[in-house]
Formats: C-alpha cells, structure tokens, sequence
C-alpha cells in the first residue's frame, strides 16, 4: 500500500523512479480507509535525504499510511531550503491536539553534546511527553534513540575513542519478539555515530528489554516492556551511499575519519559498496507499523489515551525529572 505525501514533496520523484506506490491528497480521499497516522521528527540536517530514507520504508508494508513531517520551531536548519521546511513540515505547535498512531525521532549530528545544551532539547521533551498521550507508538533512531532513554530513564551516553562507523553483525536477543519476526539470527545494520549506550546502565531499567546487540557495536534495539517506545542506534533506513557520503565529507574537510568497516569490498573506499542491511531494515520497519502501530492503535485515532497513567507512575519513579508538558 502507498504513503500519502504531497504532490510537491521531492522524496516523490524519487520513490516514483523506484516504483514505490505512493498516493497524494486528492486520490486518499477517496479510499475507504483509515490510513495509519505517522509523524517524524526530522532532526537531520539533510532533511530531504533523510525524507526519502524513511518514506521508501513505510511504504514497504500492506498498510496505508499518512505522513506529516515535523520540524523543531527552536532551531533553524541551515542545509534545508526555508521554502521547503514552509511549504512540506510542521511544527509541534501545529499538531500539539492531534493524535498519531506512530511518532519516528531521527538522529542528529549533535551527539557529542550533554543533551542540555542542545539547542532544542526543551521542544524535543516536550514533544516526548506529549507522546505518551497523543501517539500510540514511538521509534527513535540514533540520537533520538539516545535522548530519549536520558531523558525517559536518565541512562547516559559515552563518548568513543573512534567513531563506530561501518556495518555490523547483530544477534537477536528475544526471538519471541514481534519487531524481530522474520529476523537472521545474524544480520546487518549501519551505524554511524561517536557515542554509545552500555548494556550495563539498561539492565538496572526493569522497564527496559535488550532485543538486539553487536560484539562491536554494541546495543542496537532497546524496547520499554509495553512496545510502545523502540530505541535504535543504528541507521537500517540509510540509503547505499550515505556512508560512502559521510566518508567524502570528511575527507574533504580533513577530518580524522576511518573507512567504514565491513562496507567497501576489502574496505577499499575506491570499489563500490556492497549494500547489505536492506533487507533487515524493510523488514524493521513493516514489523514496526504491523505489530507495534497497526495491531494495537484504535480506529478512531482520536480515542488514543490522553492519560496512561501507569506509564507516567512508571517513569517518574524511574526518572524524577522528567514532567508533563
């Protein structure tokens, strides 16, 4: 089944090339179905990019499903054309009294930084509060992944002595879980980031289940015990060459960067890429919106709880800092 995305959105020329169903406002109108609501919180600086990764996945799936991109109002992105951020996203402000079936929170190149000093850290908790009671299910990918254990449960990050850079082998940690039906026992994912989460800081979270690890990336699906928040440290929706982009990119700045392991045939950056994760990623993201989204979200989008009162008893004990916003 399709995505429903703007005409003028440029993922759309894109996913077209690719045969990828999509539907644009004026045909969904017409279909009677109830499409499944997903927002993501692009924190990317190559929106558009990042756009076109996750848009090929959702539509990867039988399911219908509407997205409306979001962008934080406390920070302006400086690699996205103002026009396009005018004319295709939103902000929290514009959807704060709507609800949603699935929220996705992108990555960031801020890891580097104590979370407080991001410069939208304040919206993004907001956003995160009011996501327990306006969105049936939250994935959060890289950063976001990492932001949102600190600030649901206070689990920290730490820096690495060299960026984790490449594709890795992962093993599955519960092979009863619904996000990982289908799964290898061993798979692929990219990552690519300079902090990480231990094993150690998640096991002292009852709340919290280990569902995926790598002996050299290390955690890589963490899942709170009612499914509704998935936290990913990879990056399944990159594209074939985005890796293959970061490493140019710092090249040609002269940064110190390694040649992402176990993605250039013999890590020789002048052969092609093999691309190795796709599967694992398609299949991430259809388990998600079937089991995680579909499968428990009312039809009446609307009669999403405005209080779980168990999850905010919960993560308060957990996390005394956290608040309702």
């Amino acid at each position: 089944m399709p995505v429903k995305i703007p005409t003028t959105l440029p993922a759309r020329a894109t996913l077209e090339r690719e045969n990828i169903f999509i539907m644009d406002e004026e045909r969904a109108i017409h279909q009677d179905i109830r499409a499944l609501r997903v927002a993501i919180l692009n924190l990317m600086p190559t929106k558009i990019a990042t756009e076109t990764q996750l848009l090929r996945l959702l539509s990867n799936s039988a399911l219908q499903v509407e997205v409306t991109l979001l962008h934080t109002a406390t920070y302006e992105s400086k690699n996205t054309d103002a026009e396009h951020l005018l004319n295709h996203y939103l902000t929290f402000v514009d959807v704060r009294d709507q609800k949603f079936d699935g929220l996705i929170v992108t990555g960031a190149p801020v890891e580097q930084m104590p979370f407080e000093e991001v410069e939208y850290w304040d919206e993004l908790t907001h956003i995160l509060d009011w996501a327990e009671t306006n969105v049936e299910s939250t994935f959060h990918i890289c950063w976001g992944a990492q932001a949102g254990l600190y600030y649901k449960y206070g689990i920290k990050k730490y820096d690495l002595p060299h960026k984790m850079f490449g594709v890795y082998e992962h093993r599955l940690m519960d092979r009863a879980s619904k996000l990982l039906r289908g799964f290898d026992d061993i798979f692929l994912a990219p990552h690519s980031r300079h902090t990480e989460i231990r094993r150690a800081d998640i096991d002292q979270i009852d709340d919290l289940d280990i569902l995926s690890e790598s002996d050299e990336a290390g955690v890589y699906i963490v899942a709170s015990k009612d499914r509704r928040h998935l936290y990913i440290t990879g990056h399944s929706e990159y594209d074939p060459l985005t890796l293959k982009a970061e490493f140019d990119r710092d090249m040609d700045k002269g940064l110190p960067i390694n040649v992402p392991q176990n993605y250039y045939p013999n890590d020789d950056p002048t052969q092609p890429p093999y691309v190795r994760w796709r599967g694992h990623a398609n299949l991430l993201y259809s388990n998600w919106l079937n089991y995680h989204v579909y499968q428990v979200t009312p039809y009446d989008v609307n009669q999403i709880p405005q209080l779980r009162l168990s999850t905010f008893s919960r993560t308060e004990s957990i996390h005394p800092n956290s608040h309702s916003g």
